[in-house]
């Protein structure tokens, strides 16, 4: 289609040409919503697509609307190839708000023959987070503040003091690259550096903003409630999408890695989703049997000791252990028996050892004869 025969961008998306970002972004996701190949099968909605996409990439990126509204589709063409209009465009953040994040990049190459380039986002956090065996038994929220660079509430991320803005780059006009060309003969050799004016930038901040000194970025305290799932493990990790640091100049978040570090509990060790409980018993209830008081994660119980146990009885609590991460059961609370031998014992202790000695002796004396 040639520059003279394309739709006006702000008829294509149904706004004033005074509309603010946030109105040609919410014109966009509505026409989106209703055009996009993945609901909308006819061919007449494919070219649609095409012709909103385009028209909101010129129309939310500053430069970009600012030549349009100058000189026109000629204007934009003279300065941009095809595929440099859709760059830096936040197209990701709306298809996948959407539920259309998955194969993006497939449909841009399908319908305009090259694939988005994944903008640099801001930096990720990792934050360590101390949660008690309970915790993660039952499932439960927790809060976590961290510390992160955001958006300048004073410049709104531009690193301009209010009232100016930053200003187009003069020796690399706004793509932050240098090209260096050398002649050997009939060749000729091209190399591409960082502008230096800029520092890769593509803008010039005259005047910088006080309070973020012209970074566009400040350091604030964020606050979050994390739900911690039943069943998750030490070493487990949640990804908090868009709660990492913010990058002024592509506007992105990255995300957050909240990892979860399981406190030693004081009586139970886990063995995957099984717990394990140690108690000790005295000889006699190891003889004899009888019962026992131990805890669970949902309080104490009552259990049997056979009579006859040794230090390699293992008795199992059924689904008193850890739920497994699929929602799907939990897994068993196994005591593991040991038997206590006391260091000291009264005199009249020890006499009713030895007699009980003999008569265990006599008793394997007559078993081995019958």
């Amino acid at each position: 289609m040639s520059s003279n025969s394309k739709r006006d961008y702000y008829e294509i998306l149904g706004v004033d040409k005074n509309a603010s970002k946030e109105e040609i972004k919410r014109a966009y996701r509505k026409l989106a919503l209703q055009y996009h190949p993945d609901r909308n099968k006819s061919p007449e909605a494919e070219e649609k697509f095409k012709e909103i996409s385009e028209a909101y990439a010129v129309l939310s990126d500053d430069e970009k609307r600012r030549i349009y509204d100058m000189y026109g589709h000629e204007g934009l063409s003279g300065k941009y190839t095809h595929e440099d209009i859709f760059r830096g465009a936040d197209f990701e953040d709306i298809f996948r708000d959407l539920g259309f994040g998955f194969g993006f990049d497939d449909i841009f190459e399908r319908f305009f023959g090259f694939r988005t380039v994944q903008r640099p986002k801001g930096i990720d956090l990792n934050y360590n987070l101390e949660v008690e065996l309970e915790d993660v038994a039952k499932g439960t929220y927790k809060d976590v503040e961290i510390y992160r660079r955001d958006v300048c509430p004073s410049c709104g991320g531009t690193g301009a003091r209010a009232g100016s803005s930053p200003r187009l780059c003069p020796r690399c006009k706004g793509t932050g690259q240098e090209q260096h060309v050398r002649g050997y003969g009939f060749a000729k050799f091209y190399t591409i550096t960082t502008c230096h004016e800029c520092g890769g930038k593509g803008t010039i901040i005259d005047n910088p903003c006080r309070s973020c000194e012209g970074k566009g970025t400040v350091k604030v305290l964020k606050k979050f409630k994390v739900k911690i799932p039943a069943g998750a493990y030490d070493g487990f990790t949640l990804r908090l999408s868009r709660e990492g640091e913010y990058n002024p100049e592509t506007k992105l978040y990255g995300d957050l890695y909240i990892t979860l570090r399981v406190k030693p509990h004081p009586f139970f060790i886990r063995d995957e989703d099984d717990i394990i409980y140690n108690a000790k018993i005295s000889f006699p209830l190891a003889a004899l049997g009888g019962e026992i008081e131990v805890p669970t994660l949902e309080g104490k119980t009552r259990v049997k000791i056979p009579s006859g146990s040794h230090g390699r009885t293992l008795l199992r609590l059924k689904g008193k252990g850890i739920p497994h991460l699929d929602g799907f059961g939990s897994g068993d609370e196994i005591i593991r028996i040991s038997i206590e031998v006391p260091k000291k014992i009264s005199r009249r202790g020890e006499e009713l050892l030895r007699e009980l000695w003999q008569e265990v002796k006599k008793d394997g004396e007559r078993l081995s004869k019958s």
